[in-house]
């Protein structure tokens, strides 16, 4: 995005103590140049923290700029605070480019801060693999992001990491267990403590994990050489947040829930079908000794100086794409508005924070916000392909109100999933500086007429000075009563669920299931106790209401093909998976890395997005 007007000047107007003015122009600068700018005058993170309504002994520092908040200390002495209005933020189906969401958090977040409201966010920590790629960094952009914008991106306060220790440590007790059992009889395995669990090659369910895209690793072989370098087998790698504990961490309530979820990981299967879980690998206790510190959010702010708390950070199109339950149900104790995340579009990141993190939480949204722009609506619409690193088609820079009007099929879409949750939803048009009047009229107009509320924002150019009419539209929604219920019950089966969600939320004629994950279905189905209270989190693109992302729009007289099931014990969900889907995404030729680089003279990264 690169709207232009004139030089924003702004001031951390809730700021306790002075703050030197700056002069902020996402016009002419780069939004890594806007967070370097706005860091010189951020808040301490004591304070920032002071001002939330934390105590002192409730903030962990993590060096000068960033903390994370003890959330069992915290949460004990607010859990009987009032509850804030709760506010998700969602999107149409966007473009590869992404259609500003997270920035659109944010501008909602320090909106409604310039309307006087007490008002916190919640968003995912950004994983390296877009960061390093094609997406940049999830921090927001323009004068809509959140602070300090390097230790964000890169590394943070170490969830990621721990996450991806804890996963490979499973692994690693895995393949061990593995060698062993090859390499010993039961008597020599006895003499170590160790049970035989007869573990099959063939039905290994985890893979090795790391942050980052790298497609090469996808399938490997491991275990070549003599009989001392491990058991031989086909194995590979995953994205370290399609981990089954990053679902895991986002869900989880407190210690006690997190260390019983993670003992019935299975990561593997015996010849005779048994589970072999983490517990059976006894690395379930030592896994949990990793991830212990993760379960504390971490804290930033806004350019603006509101606080926002980053935990966790599965993508929606093959995890959960939630932030945490646990930062929500603090903030929403600590603030009279709180805006989360879900992951892209309506149909995976909506639907999963509907039905599967309000089912954990027992949170129910009082607003929902769909972010639209005029460029995913035109592509919708029949525009020409948006790619990243190819500059856009006149069809996006100039008005076409045929082509926008056609590409709101995907925005009605999207409206009617909301509205199916039981809630009226918000339409902010995202402001693009090629949107003309006309054009952004009709999406508003359209949005209305489908019972929406609607709101154009300028969030990255303006702040929240830009996202006023978006606030006080979301505020009106908080005050409508609704009757969000869940899409279905954990009384249907679950072909029943996965029909209903196929139909009703994606537009799916129905659904069809290849021979092995039919068979894998009725083995599911028949162990109606094993698999009591666990739902549905679909793997599935991001860029269709569909499964296939070629199909733009609104598509019609199609049908859900599910290909494989996996199933999350720990995490408590089943995960069909539908079209063809990669756990670990590739590196594209012009990735983020290629840019990014260090100044020797200050040790300041630059070109981060």
């Amino acid at each position: 995005m690169n709207p232009s007007s004139s030089l924003i000047e702004k001031n951390h107007s809730n700021s306790k103590t002075p703050q030197k003015k700056c002069v902020l122009d996402p016009t002419k600068m780069k939004d890594w140049e806007v967070a370097e700018a706005a860091e010189a005058t951020m808040k301490p993170v004591q304070q920032l923290a002071e001002e939330l309504g934390l105590k002192s002994d409730e903030l962990i520092p993590m060096g000068r700029q960033l903390a994370k908040i003890d959330y069992v200390k915290a949460m004990e002495r607010v859990k009987g605070h009032k509850t804030g209005k709760y506010i998700d933020v969602t999107a149409i189906t966007p473009t590869p480019l992404g259609e500003g969401k997270t920035t659109t958090v944010i501008g909602l977040i320090e909106g409604l801060g310039k309307l006087g409201k007490n008002v916190t966010g919640a968003i995912r920590q950004p994983s390296g693999g877009p960061t390093f790629n094609i997406k940049g960094s999830a921090a927001g952009g323009g004068l809509a992001q959140c602070i300090p914008l390097t230790p964000f991106s890169i590394g943070f306060t170490g969830d990621i990491d721990s996450i991806t220790n804890a996963h490979n440590l499973a692994m690693v007790a895995l393949t061990a267990r593995m060698q062993h059992e090859n390499n010993y009889d039961d008597a020599r395995l006895a003499k170590s403590g160790l049970k035989r669990l007869d573990i099959d090659p063939e039905r290994v369910q985890l893979k090795w994990v790391m942050d980052f895209c790298a497609q090469s690793l996808r399938n490997i072989i491991i275990g070549l050489g003599g009989k001392m370098d491990g058991f031989e087998m086909k194995s590979g790698f995953a994205i370290s947040v399609s981990s089954e504990l990053m679902a895991i961490l986002a869900i989880a309530r407190d210690l006690k829930d997190l260390r019983e979820r993670i003992g019935k990981i299975v990561v593997a299967y015996s010849k005779q079908g048994k589970d072999v879980t983490t517990a059976d690998l006894e690395v379930d206790g030592a896994m949990t000794a990793w991830m212990l510190n993760t379960l504390n959010p971490s804290l930033v702010q806004t350019v603006e100086g509101q606080p926002v708390f980053v935990h966790a950070g599965p993508f929606a199109n093959i995890a959960i794409g939630q932030s945490s339950i646990v930062a929500d149900l603090l903030a929403t104790k600590l603030s009279d508005y709180h805006v989360t995340e879900s992951g892209f579009g309506a149909d995976i990141g909506f639907e999963k924070f509907w039905n599967l993190k309000c089912r954990a939480s027992g949170l129910k949204p009082n607003a929902v916000v769909i972010v639209a722009t005029i460029r995913a609506l035109k592509m919708h619409g029949g525009g020409p392909a948006v790619k990243p690193g190819i500059p856009l088609s006149s069809e996006y820079t100039q008005e076409n109100l045929e082509l926008l009007e056609k590409g709101c099929e995907n925005l009605v879409a999207h409206i009617e999933i909301v509205k199916r949750s039981g809630v009226r939803p918000v339409v902010c048009v995202n402001s693009f500086y090629t949107d003309t009047p006309a054009e952004v009229e009709l999406v508003k107009r359209i949005a209305r007429e489908h019972g929406a509320l609607a709101a154009l924002s300028e969030h990255w150019l303006k702040g929240g000075a830009g996202a006023v009419e978006l606030a006080e539209a979301v505020m009106t929604a908080c005050e409508e009563e609704n009757k969000f219920d869940f899409l279905y019950d954990d009384t249907m089966s679950l072909s029943e669920q996965i029909d209903r969600l196929a139909r009703e939320v994606y537009g799916a004629d129905g659904v069809s299931y290849s021979d092995e994950a039919a068979k894998k279905l009725r083995q599911i189905e028949s162990k109606k106790d094993e698999y009591a209270g666990f739902n549905i989190c679909m793997v599935k693109t991001h860029l269709s209401l569909s499964h296939d992302p070629e199909l733009k729009g609104r598509p019609k007289g199609w049908t859900l093909p599910i290909n494989d099931f996996m199933v999350y014990k720990g995490a408590g969900f089943i995960v069909p998976v539908a079209g063809g889907i990669k756990l670990m995404p590739g590196t594209a030729s012009d990735p983020a890395f290629r840019h990014i680089d260090v100044n020797v003279e200050t040790g300041k990264v630059t070109g981060l997005f």
